[in-house]
């Protein structure tokens, strides 16, 4: 069986859309594309390395698929950081085709179809952007780990990680580490069902 892990950039207030740059998602009129840049350093590409590192297959909704897909084909390798050879699994309703290598469109029902692949023998599930399809994902309680990045600032609006999809669930802490200009580094491991108590 193999684990589904969501990577994500994310606000002190939740946000996820556009990271990486100004044009990437403006939907909804976001004002704050490319709001993670001015805190990239060695530090963090030392962590993508780490946390990135092949053998993994992609699981990508339509949006991060076009990007990706417009962007890591003209990467040579090594540089690629391995997406280029990995497989990606591509959930949407609208595309037809798919013409960046090794990709196969996932029909039909999507937390159904990720079930299956986690089941299934191979190299752990990576999910990037997808912010729709990460609602999906954990709604059905599909997300193994949680590779979060959280930066010092708030955006004020935009896609969130925890939105409509978000379910009670409790997690682990498998390791953290914050940048030297106040990035937090956390991973999480899903670790059962939410416990409560009392202080009275």
């Amino acid at each position: 069986m193999r684990k589904l892990v969501v990577l994500s950039f994310i606000s002190l207030d939740g946000v996820i859309q556009a990271p990486g740059g100004p044009e990437e998602d403006t939907s909804s009129g976001f004002a704050y594309g490319g709001w993670t840049v001015k805190y990239f350093n060695d530090f963090l590409g030392r962590v993508m390395s780490e946390q990135m590192r092949p053998p993994f297959a992609l699981l990508l909704g339509r949006r991060t698929y076009d990007i990706f897909a417009g962007y890591w084909p003209k990467v040579a390798s090594p540089d690629d950081l391995g997406f280029n050879e990995a497989k990606k699994y591509v959930a949407s309703r609208t595309l037809t085709a798919l013409d960046w290598n090794n990709s196969e469109l996932i029909k039909g029902d999507a937390a159904e179809a990720v079930r299956k692949l986690k089941e299934e023998d191979g190299p752990d599930l990576h999910v990037h952007g997808s912010g729709n399809l990460i609602q999906t994902l954990l709604r059905h309680d599909l997300v193994d780990e949680l590779r979060l990045k959280i930066f010092p600032l708030t955006l004020g609006k935009g896609k969130r990680l925890f939105s409509e999809g978000a379910i009670p669930a409790a997690f682990t802490l498998l390791n953290g580490e914050i940048s030297p200009n106040g990035v937090i580094v956390a991973t999480y491991q899903r670790a059962g069902e939410v416990e409560t108590g009392s202080f009275a």
